[in-house]
């Protein structure tokens, strides 16, 4: 008896890791849809593509678009020179400034070549010797401060769990850092389940 209730709870387990992912993956999905739909109820009935195609994510399709527009305009020497225009502009706004360069800056962190990315994953010990925690290279430490300090410090980003947007930026002597042979996107997976999807279970 005690091995078919054992088994009925793995078959349970099973479903559940099965079901309330894929469910909760098209809920955000059509939620998401729906809700890019709305930015285009301010066109009028006869001109809108629903009226023609009745068939939901429009407004996703435009969205997709207009940023595929943007980056083709933004990408050439003219429209460069338009994004320094437009960039220029918003400095001048205390509160939009800070929002929009916020965001921007973020953007180039994750996305932008030139910005600073999580090059490698590695492992140092915080929050006191003997207990350990996963971050992320971001580049090298400033000349200036490599200078003052003595030491040949790496800049790093230190994750929360199980939200990994939010954290801590520090800065170590490279020969405090343990390099991981993790991807990026395992780590980031890892830190996000609170260790429960260990290297083992990523593949």
């Amino acid at each position: 008896m005690g091995s078919i209730r054992k088994q009925l709870k793995n078959y349970l387990l099973a479903g559940i890791l099965v079901i309330v992912p894929t469910i909760s993956t098209i809920y955000l999905i059509m939620l998401f849809i729906s809700w890019t739909d709305n930015f285009l109820d301010f066109i009028p009935p006869s001109f809108h593509p629903r009226t023609y195609l009745p068939i939901p994510g429009w407004g996703f399709i435009i969205a997709v678009l207009i940023i595929l527009t943007a980056g083709m305009v933004t990408t050439n020497y003219l429209g460069r020179g338009i994004l320094n225009i437009l960039n220029a502009q918003v400095g001048r706004i205390p509160l939009v400034r800070s929002i929009y360069g916020s965001v921007r800056q973020l953007l180039e962190s994750l996305f932008g070549q030139t910005g600073m990315n999580f090059q490698r994953v590695v492992l140092i010990e915080f929050p006191r010797p003997g207990m350990y925690a996963i971050a992320f290279i971001t580049s090298k430490a400033r000349a200036e401060i490599i200078t003052k300090t003595g030491k040949k410090l790496i800049s790093l980003f230190l994750p929360t769990a199980p939200n990994p947007t939010s954290g801590f930026f520090i800065m170590l002597p490279e020969d405090e850092i343990t390099e991981l042979d993790i991807s990026v996107e395992n780590a980031f997976k890892m830190i996000i389940s609170g260790g429960i999807l260990s290297e083992g279970k990523l593949h």
